[in-house]
């Protein structure tokens, strides 16, 4: 929030600037916590997909246990705790074993260890492959980090293994073209991701699959970037994945004269349910090889991936039986990613704000007519007071809160008179 000084050498915002400033702090608290209101812990509700996480390192300076944000501000307030935004596959540890003598007020009977539980050294309020602490002490201005979707830890433009940051897939004003970070470490977990078609990753240009149906034939059509060449990292699966994708297309009776987008068309929800239809296939893996013999490229690099890209994932049997070994059948569920958990946070936000708007108006409908009257007057004394006050000060000036002040005392000295 950009502010100003005054004579003296203050701070000064305009009422706009505040109101907007609160806006943006309450969407921003509401986008982390997935509008978990914080009064009720979250461990009855178990293993949950994703939910916000915090550290507290008076009662665990080891950094290997998790609290709900009802406990964070229960149960730790005044304690250092650290906020690690969202972890997934997590159940609340606040009064467990690693708490020792420490009990959880809001529930207490928890079992001895949360063996399901994920931890890594953002626990201990490192992060990044330098290891190095968010905010950093040591640096003047802050960098932008990266979340990988997979190892969730978060990571320096810098150190993620690109030859520049230039190369992160941005619009011309900054804003990520990307959905989801994979990075170097996990993208050798699932290398099998360099076998479909190069749609699922972002570009500084999105690229765009699109499937047009005619009459005679169905055409699966990779659109490159203008400066790569439309192939798979691994040309030997290239025809054989298109051809699989245009197999399924077909055996599942795309209607006649309409045109489908795949990947990045976020404004189309047809691209989502046809891929969904092509990614569950009648059992026929629409990779059409055997990943673990293909001819991957042996090293491993960060990954991009665009919107919708969990939605095209082969999810046969092989596959499906390969992402449960591998422990990352999360990549199928499209409520896992951080867009799908802001997307519900702002909903709930959304209803939560109805619902308070609501409550207002039916306290005001619920009070007497003498109560309703005097909060009428009362409104109405204070514009007529706040109005008369603009129309005396030099508009140049800034209003302080001195002034502020004796616009509250003239309101009580007009009280008392009356």
């Amino acid at each position: 929030m950009a502010a100003d000084l005054d004579d003296d050498g203050e701070q000064t915002v305009s009422i706009n600037e505040y109101l907007e400033s609160i806006e943006e702090e309450e969407l921003e608290a509401d986008l982390v916590l997935g509008g978990d209101e914080g009064d009720e812990c979250t461990y009855s509700k178990g293993y949950m997909k994703r939910q916000a996480i915090f550290s507290c390192l008076t009662c665990t300076p080891e950094g290997n246990a998790g609290i709900c944000t009802a406990c964070c501000l229960s149960c730790h307030d005044g304690h250092e705790v650290l906020e690690l935004w969202t972890k997934r596959n997590f159940r609340c540890d606040c009064g467990n074993s690693k708490f020792r003598e420490f009990s959880c007020k809001l529930s207490p009977n928890k079992d001895v260890e949360n063996v399901e539980n994920s931890y890594n050294h953002n626990f201990k309020g490192l992060y990044c492959t330098c290891n190095r602490p968010y905010p950093d002490p040591d640096l003047q201005e802050q960098e932008e980090m990266i979340q990988c979707c997979m190892c969730e830890d978060w990571f320096h433009e810098e150190h993620i293994s690109l030859g520049s940051p230039n190369e992160i897939p941005r619009d011309e004003e900054g804003e990520p073209l990307y959905e989801d970070f994979i990075c170097k470490a996990c993208s050798a977990v699932c290398s099998f991701l360099t076998l479909y078609p190069k749609t699922i990753r972002a570009t500084g240009k999105q690229p765009v699959a699109s499937v047009a149906t005619g009459k005679d034939k169905s055409v699966l059509e990779d659109i490159p970037p203008k400066d790569e060449p439309g192939k798979l990292d691994n040309d030997v699966c290239s025809d054989t994945v298109q051809n699989n994708l245009v197999a399924d297309m077909n055996h599942d009776s795309v209607s006649d004269d309409k045109k489908f987008v795949v990947g990045e068309s976020s404004q189309n929800n047809d691209s989502s349910s046809l891929s969904q239809s092509i990614a569950n296939s009648n059992g026929t893996c629409i990779l059409g090889v055997d990943w673990m013999a293909a001819s991957i490229d042996s090293e491993s690099r960060p990954l991009f991936l665009s919107k919708n890209w969990r939605d095209v994932l082969c999810r046969c049997d092989k596959c499906l039986d390969m992402y449960k070994q591998k422990h990352i059948s999360y990549l199928l569920d499209k409520e896992d990613s951080i867009a799908e958990y802001e997307k519900n946070a702002k909903q709930k936000r959304e209803e939560k704000l109805q619902e308070r708007e609501g409550a207002e108006l039916n306290f005001f409908n619920n009070l007497g007519h003498i109560e309703k009257m005097e909060i009428l007057n009362g409104i109405a004394d204070f514009k007529d007071e706040f109005r008369s006050f603009l129309g005396s000060v030099d508009p140049s000036k800034a209003i302080t809160a001195a002034d502020v002040n004796q616009i509250f005392e003239n309101l009580k000295n007009k009280r008392r008179r009356v």
